[in-house]
């Protein structure tokens, strides 16, 4: 394995070999261990501007190179991931509680999205169709957008981020990447290295770290051309709200409030083991995480009580440490928020089965029965280790229950009826369903995407990618006839 210290890379951040940080610096801490991470640069307006010039003029070059050239950077920037991954793991760690798990499955996952992103080059690129003028050659062909503006989150920030960037460079795009300034190493400064060592020509990459106004910056720079966001709810709608006043095509993949739906018949020891998975990985911190158990009535005791027993058997602390398998919420505010709800979950009639209290950053893991349609954590996106269990009698009130909700991402249903559930889930409102599975599931190959509050239907992977990160461009060719 090759070293790399991302402790170099203070100042940041990178933009084609120069560094921004007109808007000053800040320090980045461990949520686990309170330690420091390193200090990045925090882009201003003029950052993002130059950023944006020096992306035009590079793009206009990269879009000319040849097929295999943009393949051959996409390989080589996942075999260098390969090569550094021990040190992409650690800093994942270290900068965003994951748990040495988690860490290690979202670098394999980055590593999926640039080897598939590679395959998007030898992809059909056009149509031909039919004309009028039978001497006439008539050709739609897709044409790179030019620059994309990626703005990340911070529960997953190296694959949510290369996640747009991979595909959009394989497609003949420069991008400017704003990742969260709580991950700026490992959702910003791991891309700039990997790109930079695969060969891919400065300017076509800048990571610009801050806050909202720069995410914002970068909405509103008429440089960009396509913003694609994964975030929440709220500050997609804004994303959303400057984009489309800008008539720039916007790609938001949002919250989700996700149902776990358990059957009179399901197997209750696997479906136990997929609630666990879904609502208390990575501290519940993913948007695909379970965020409703609606559980038969006739198996709730059970279910209950079986998930509260995986819940006590937890250990919570630094993922560094030694036998934690439950590590730190992002920050203390968040800690709050979870148990803001939590506390309003019980004042609305919850009763708390296991956990609902905090210190700090850590957060028990908590287990509420009695969750009623109208309960605060029914009807919240927690993104916290907590799982609301919900009661239901009859198909039809688990069916309506699971579509009480105006976010739509994924959902799972377990039941040993395999034809009953494929005709449960197409009248759920998800743009992924599970069945006898988690929630929590996607690959760098399927369309992933939600609909409602989850999104506005934009799909990221395989060539759904084609879709996003190219337009079409009609053209008619005079032909020479007999």
């Amino acid at each position: 394995m090759t070293h790399w210290d991302p402790s170099t890379a203070d100042g940041l951040i990178y933009s084609g070999g120069w560094r921004a940080g007109g808007g000053g610096v800040l320090a980045v801490t461990s949520p686990g261990d309170g330690g420091r991470v390193g200090t990045v640069g925090i882009a201003d307006d003029q950052d993002v501007e130059q950023a944006g010039v020096l992306a035009v003029a590079a793009q206009k070059q990269w879009a000319r190179a040849s097929y295999r050239t943009r393949a051959g950077v996409l390989t080589r920037a996942a075999e260098v991931l390969r090569e550094i991954r021990d040190d992409v793991e650690h800093l994942l760690i270290r900068e965003s509680g994951s748990l040495p798990t988690k860490a290690a499955h979202e670098v394999s996952k980055a590593i999926d999205e640039l080897v598939e992103a590679a395959s998007l080059v030898t992809m059909s690129q056009g149509d031909v169709l039919p004309v009028d003028d039978p001497t006439t050659l008539g050709i739609a062909r897709r044409i790179p957008v030019g620059v994309v503006g990626v703005i990340a989150p911070w529960n997953a920030p190296l694959m949510l981020a290369i996640r747009s960037v991979a595909p959009a460079i394989a497609l003949g795009n420069a991008v400017i990447v704003k990742p969260d300034v709580k991950t700026a190493f490992s959702g910003g400064a791991v891309m700039a290295e990997i790109f930079s060592r695969a060969g891919l020509p400065d300017g076509v990459l800048h990571i610009l770290p801050g806050g909202p106004e720069t995410g914002e910056a970068v909405v509103r720079s008429p440089h960009t051309n396509v913003i694609s966001f994964t975030g929440s709810s709220a500050a997609g709608r804004r994303v959303g709200e400057v984009a489309g006043g800008l008539l720039k095509r916007v790609i938001l993949e949002l919250g989700g409030n996700n149902a776990f739906i358990v059957m009179a018949d399901a197997d209750l020891d696997l479906a136990v083991a997929c609630g666990v998975g879904g609502s208390f990985r990575h501290q519940g911190q993913i948007c695909m995480a379970t965020g409703r158990h609606l559980v038969h009535e006739s198996i709730a005791d059970e279910y209950v009580e079986r998930l509260s027993a995986a819940a006590a058997a937890m250990r919570l602390g630094d993922p560094l440490a030694e036998g934690t398998t439950l590590g730190p919420l992002i920050t203390t505010v968040q800690a709050e928020r979870v148990q803001s709800i939590v506390d309003a979950a019980v004042a609305d009639g919850a009763r708390v089965a296991h956990g609902g209290t905090h210190d700090g950053v850590f957060f028990t893991p908590t287990v509420l029965d009695g969750v009623g349609a109208t309960n605060a954590a029914f009807q919240s996106e927690i993104f916290g280790p907590v799982a609301p269990v919900t009661r239901f009698s009859t198909a039809e009130e688990a069916l309506e229950l699971a579509n009480a909700s105006d976010y739509g991402l994924s959902a799972a249903i377990h039941t040993r009826d395999i034809a009953r559930g494929l005709g449960f889930a197409s009248r759920l409102r998800a743009g992924m369903v599970a069945l006898n599975g988690q929630t929590i599931y996607d690959a760098a190959h399927i369309p992933m995407g939600g609909i409602g509050a989850s999104g506005n239907g934009g799909r990221h992977g395989g060539h759904w990618n084609l879709d996003e990160f190219t337009y079409w461009q009609w053209v008619t060719v005079p032909t020479i006839s007999d």
